[in-house]
C-alpha cells in the first residue's frame, strides 16, 4: 500500500501525473511503427468502496477527528491521481454509517453531493444501502450524477433497480462494466426486501458477458461483494465470481473492508478497499492495438493510504453545513450518569471486564431492548473493546460509546433447547481453562463481538469445561430452571439474527431456527441506538446510574489466587503481556510458570 509520497513518486515515474496538479497531465499513450500499428495506451482505474458515511474527517458518532480517511481527503488523492483516461468507480455502501442517516431527507446526502462533485462515473448499490427501505434506496440512485450499476435485484414493482452493465468510451477504447450487490442482503434486509427478487450474482454476470463480451475491450466487474463468500453463500464473493468469469480483466471487490491490493484469482486481478475512505485501488491497465480493438497486456495495482492526504478545499465547503448539522447533532445533551462509569475497571487493562463478568454497560443496552421490544430474554454484545461511559452528561454522541452500530432491533420466538445452544454457542469464544492458568484466554477464530450477553435468564460460563458443554444453572429470574420445552420471546439486533440466529448451520441446523416474530421493532424511535437514547433522554428522565443484575458468572476457573494477583501486577507493570486486538483478546494464558520465571522463583 502506498503513502502519498510513494504514490506521486510513482505517478511520476510511469510518466503519469504530478502534472495533474498543474492541470496538463499526460494520458499515458505512445505510438509506434506505421498506422498506429504497435501502439499502446493505458487505462486508469481509481475504486473505492465502503465510505460508510465519512464525508469529512469527523467521527460524528463520537464527535472526534479521523484523519483516517474522508471523501474530502480522498477528493485529493483523485485529483491528483487521474487523467483523462482514468475511470473513477465506487462499489457501494455509502450512505450509512457515521449519523449519515441524519440526512436522509435531504435531496441530496452529502455522500452523493461529493461523489457528483468528484465526477464519480460508476457506482454500485452495496447492502447497506438496502438499510433504509427502498424508497430511500431509489432516491439515492436517482440523485447520483454518474451510472449506477446492479443487475442482481428487482424491486417490488417487478422494476430492476438498475441496469446490470453499462459500455463507456474512454478514448477509444471500449470499457464494459458489470454490477452487482452480495445477494445475502435477503437476510440482512428481508422486510425491506419484500416482494423483491435478489438473484445469483455468477449467473447474472455469465448472462451479460454473454451479451457483451464482443463489444468490449475491457472488462470490469464493480461488485458489491467480498473476496470470500458470505456465511458459506454460495457465488456471494467475488472468489467464485472469478473462478467461473475468466474474461474479466479486473474485478473491484468490496463489503469485507479487508485490503486485497491486488490479488490474482483464475487469471482475474482482485482489489479490494479498507472502510472509512482509508484507501483507493489503483490500477493500471496496459492496452496494445488488437485490430480495431484494444487488449490488455499487462495489470498493476497500488493501493494508495489516505490519511496522508489533506482535504480538498473544494469538498470541504460544499461539505460545510452538513458538517456544522452533524456535529451539533452531536452534541446534543440528553441526561447525566452519576454514581460512577458504566464499565467498571477490569483487572487488566486489555481485557474489558464485559466478558468477564456482567456489568452496568451490557445491562443498560439490554434493559433498553427489553423495555422496547416486550421481549422476556435480550442479547446483546459488546462492540468496542474500550467502550465506556464515565460520570458526568451524556451527550447524543455517548451513545455511540455505549452502542457502536446503528443496529435495528428484532423478536424471535425460542425455546429453552434454543437457548441452551445459542448460549454454548456464544461462549465458545473462550478457550478451554487448564490446570495452571491465571487469566482467562480466548479463541482466536471467534470475535469478541460474537459473545453475546443474555438478560432474562440466570446462567453460569464453565470456562473448564469444553466448548458445548459449558452452560450451566440456566434459570430464570424466579430460580426456576428452564426447560428445554419452555418458549419466550427473545430480542436481538438485526445483524445477530439475519447473520446467526435464522441462518442454518450457523448456531442452529435446518429445521431448528427459532421464529422470526418482528423486524425493525419500533423503528419510528430509530435504531437501537436511538433507543438507549430515546431510553435515557425520556424514560429516565435524563438521569442514569450503574446498575447491574449480576445475571451470569464464569466458573471454573481455579486458578491460585495469590499467583493470579501476581499476573496482574505483573502485566501491569509490563512484565508481561496480552496481546489482544480490536476483534480479538488474549489467545494466550498466563500460567503459574510464566510468573514463576518472570520473578525468579
Amino acid at each position: 500500500m502506498l503513502t502519498r509520497r510513494e504514490a506521486l513518486k510513482l505517478m511520476s515515474a510511469t510518466g503519469v501525473a504530478t502534472t495533474l496538479l498543474s492541470g496538463c497531465a499526460t494520458n499515458g499513450r505512445q505510438e509506434t511503427g506505421e498506422g498506429g500499428k504497435g501502439e499502446t495506451r493505458r487505462l486508469r482505474v481509481l475504486a473505492t468502496s465502503d465510505t460508510h458515511g465519512m464525508f469529512a474527517p469527523w467521527d460524528y458518532a463520537l464527535d472526534a477527528e479521523d484523519q483516517a480517511g474522508s471523501l474530502a481527503k480522498l477528493a485529493t488523492a483523485i485529483k491528483e491521481l487521474r487523467d483523462e483516461d482514468t475511470l473513477l468507480v465506487d462499489a457501494g455502501d455509502t450512505i450509512q454509517d457515521n449519523m449519515a442517516d441524519l440526512f436522509l431527507a435531504d435531496e441530496v446526502h452529502p455522500m452523493i453531493a461529493c461523489m457528483n462533485a468528484l465526477g464519480y462515473e460508476i457506482g454500485v448499490t452495496g447492502n447497506h444501502e438496502y438499510n433504509f427501505g427502498m424508497d430511500v434506496l431509489r432516491k439515492t440512485i436517482a440523485s447520483f450524477a454518474g451510472k449506477v450499476i446492479t443487475g442482481n435485484v428487482i424491486d417490488e414493482n417487478g422494476d430492476p433497480i438498475a441496469d446490470g452493465y453499462t459500455i463507456l468510451d474512454k478514448g477509444g477504447v471500449r470499457v464494459g462494466l458489470i454490477g452487482m450487490v452480495t445477494p445475502y442482503i435477503t437476510n440482512w434486509d428481508k422486510a425491506n426486501l419484500e416482494g423483491c427478487v435478489v438473484s445469483d450474482p455468477v449467473e447474472e454476470t455469465k448472462k451479460i458477458i454473454g451479451q457483451i463480451r464482443d463489444s468490449v475491450d475491457v472488462l470490469i466487474g464493480v461488485m458489491h461483494m467480498g473476496i470470500d463468500n458470505d456465511y458459506d453463500m454460495p457465488h456471494s464473493g467475488v472468489r467464485d465470481l472469478a473462478e467461473e468469469c475468466p474474461e474479466f480483466d479486473l474485478i473491484v471487490g468490496a463489503h469485507q473492508h479487508k485490503l486485497v491490493e491486488g490479488e490474482e484469482i483464475n487469471g482475474v486481478l482482485v482489489v479490494e478497499n479498507k472502510y472509512h475512505a482509508q484507501t483507493m485501488a489503483v490500477v493500471d491497465l496496459t492496452l496494445a492495438r488488437d485490430g480495431e480493438g484494444w487488449k490488455v497486456t499487462e495489470r498493476s495495482s497500488n493501493p494508495v493510504e489516505i490519511k496522508g492526504y489533506e482535504p480538498d478545499p473544494d469538498i470541504v465547503e460544499l461539505i460545510s453545513a452538513y458538517d456544522e448539522r452533524a456535529k451539533k447533532y452531536a452534541r446534543e445533551q440528553i441526561g447525566m450518569l452519576e454514581g460512577g462509569p458504566l464499565m467498571p475497571k477490569g483487572e487488566f487493562e486489555v481485557i474489558p471486564q464485559a466478558v468477564l463478568s456482567d456489568t452496568p454497560f451490557m445491562d443498560l443496552i439490554n434493559e433498553v431492548q427489553l423495555y422496547h421490544s416486550g421481549a422476556d430474554v435480550s442479547a446483546a454484545a459488546l462492540f468496542a473493546l474500550n467502550a465506556n461511559v464515565d460520570p458526568g452528561p451524556i451527550r447524543r454522541c455517548d451513545v455511540s460509546r455505549i452502542y457502536k452500530h446503528p443496529n435495528t432491533l428484532y423478536t424471535l420466538e425460542m425455546t429453552g433447547a434454543q437457548l441452551k445452544k445459542y448460549l454454548e454457542w456464544a461462549a465458545s469464544v473462550y478457550q478451554t481453562f487448564k490446570k495452571g492458568d491465571l487469566t482467562l484466554s480466548f479463541d482466536p477464530d471467534v470475535p469478541v463481538y460474537n459473545f453475546d450477553i443474555l438478560q432474562g435468564v440466570n446462567y453460569q460460563i464453565n470456562v473448564a469445561k469444553e466448548p458445548g458443554e459449558r452452560i450451566e444453572g440456566l434459570a430464570w429470574p424466579d430460580g426456576t430452571p428452564v426447560a428445554d420445552d419452555d418458549t419466550f420471546v427473545i430480542a436481538a439486533n438485526n445483524f445477530r439474527s439475519t447473520s446467526h440466529l435464522l441462518v442454518p448451520g450457523v448456531v442452529f441446523e435446518e429445521g431448528d431456527l427459532p421464529k422470526l416474530l418482528e423486524t425493525d421493532v419500533h423503528i419510528a424511535v430509530g435504531s437501537i441506538r436511538e433507543m438507549i437514547a430515546d431510553y435515557i433522554e425520556n424514560v429516565k428522565g435524563g438521569l442514569i446510574s450503574p446498575s447491574c443484575n449480576d445475571s451470569w458468572s464464569i466458573a471454573g476457573n481455579d486458578w491460585d489466587e495469590e499467583l493470579h494477583q501476581r499476573a496482574v501486577e505483573l502485566v501491569a507493570d509490563g512484565t508481561l503481556t496480552l496481546n489482544t486486538d480490536d476483534k480479538h483478546l488474549n489467545e494466550t494464558a498466563i500460567t503459574e510458570e510464566d510468573v514463576k520465571n518472570a520473578i525468579g522463583a
